[in-house]
């Protein structure tokens, strides 16, 4: 750990320095010494930090978008190299870098925030040795070895020994009980930030390795923190927890009001939208202009979630206009026997049924005309003669020989 700690010591200082500053701040309203004034001056040092990593979250989300608009492309490698493995994965590389996207971008926060997270760990460890760290004087370093966090010290680890925490002024009971309790909290709400990422914002239609990197982190990050867990001081599982919940929390807003094309939320979305245009009977809001204004300039290539929002504000005659609007559209005027109508939509107009006296009038001559062009062939046919037909003639009509003129038998067959 000196190696790591030694890595990370040129921001010991400031992180140092950022937790003094809160701690004056809340010292004076909860007491220089209690667990109140030290724990929410780390939770307050994770807010600042997290806010400085906003730009490199949105370029996440960017990035995001950007794997989402390559699912066609991916798709159609996946299927011109189904038997091949290797090659799909060289494919699939060449199109980032020719496209110049990252499937691990959404990485970056973490990464960003890792030297903060060591130096940290290393100010912690040095406040349970008593050791001055940074700008923390021995003075604040025994203040904060004094401050318990429901009991435990912040500087107390689930692995200590009794002696160890006995010097710390607090049983061990106290010690599992808390660090347990912050490490299941921070395994699972690690759990589910990445489980509402691949159930609700992910395009299903499409598997590339991006979803399956994705899906491995959602099972291997818990893991690996519960299993960290165990050796982090109070003071770290207090920063990791309130940065997981932070994620977890600017995801949810991200994903209600701004998902991604294809996937759960995006349908749950325009959903919402559908109904709130319905009820108004126009676009209240820049968000919903913005987004009716992307998929109107879709076309032809908006996915089902999208095809089914403007289908709905169709049957409600409500036309998406590509500058983000919705006009109502004009009824159809349908002529009836009373004089024009407005319909209320464009329905199919059915053929008038006819009485049962203009069906028979209409059939009529019909079969008046069948039945005469089947009696001229008989009278043409069939001449007219006063005595019974030949008897050779009717067993020719029974045999269902030709009429007419018979070829002659050959001589030696008579």
């Amino acid at each position: 750990m000196d190696t790591i700690a030694s890595l990370f010591s040129f921001i010991t200082t400031p992180v140092s320095w950022i937790i003094v500053q809160f701690h004056t701040m809340y010292g004076a309203l909860f007491g220089p010494d209690t667990g109140w004034a030290w724990g929410l001056s780390i939770v307050s040092l994770v807010v600042l930090i997290r806010i400085c990593l906003i730009p490199l979250f949105v370029k996440q989300i960017k990035s995001t978008r950007g794997m989402q608009a390559l699912q066609p492309e991916m798709k159609k490698i996946q299927e011109r190299y189904k038997n091949d493995k290797q090659r799909q994965s060289e494919e699939m590389m060449k199109l980032y870098k020719e496209t110049g996207t990252n499937p691990l971008s959404s990485c970056l926060p973490i990464l960003a925030q890792s030297p903060f997270f060591f130096a940290l760990y290393h100010v912690l460890s040095k406040i349970s040795s008593g050791d001055e760290i940074g700008v923390l004087n021995q003075n604040l370093v025994d203040s904060a070895r004094e401050a318990h966090i429901f009991g435990a010290p912040i500087a107390a680890k689930f692995m200590d020994s009794t002696e160890k925490v006995a010097a710390l002024q607090a049983s061990l009971t106290d010690v599992r009980i808390v660090t347990a309790v912050m490490i299941v909290l921070m395994s699972a709400s690690q759990f589910y930030t990445q489980r509402q990422l691949m159930t609700k914002n992910v395009d299903l239609t499409v598997k590339t390795p991006f979803m399956q990197q994705q899906k491995m982190l959602m099972y291997i990050f818990p893991v690996m923190f519960a299993v960290m867990g165990i050796n982090f001081p109070v003071g770290v599982l207090v920063y990791w927890l309130t940065t997981n919940v932070w994620t977890m929390g600017q995801q949810m807003y991200v994903i209600h009001g701004n998902p991604t094309p294809g996937s759960k939320a995006q349908a749950q979305l325009l959903e919402r939208m559908q109904k709130s245009i319905v009820k108004h009977g126009k676009v209240r809001s820049r968000r919903e202009r913005n987004v009716i204004k992307q998929i109107a300039a879709k076309g032809r290539e908006r996915n089902e979630a999208e095809r089914k929002f403007v289908k709905g504000l169709g049957m409600a005659r409500l036309t998406v206009q590509p500058d983000g609007t919705v006009v109502k559209g004009e009824p159809e005027v349908v002529e009836t026997e009373g004089g024009a109508t407005a319909d209320s939509g464009p329905k199919r107009q059915q053929p008038k049924r006819l009485t049962k006296a203009q069906r028979q009038a209409g059939a009529e001559p019909v079969a008046a005309k069948t039945s005469l062009q089947k009696e001229e062939p008989q009278q043409a046919d069939k001449p007219k003669t006063a005595g019974k037909p030949a008897s050779g003639s009717a067993r020719q009509a029974k045999s269902g020989q030709r009429k007419g003129q018979q070829r002659p038998k050959h001589p030696s067959k008579k």
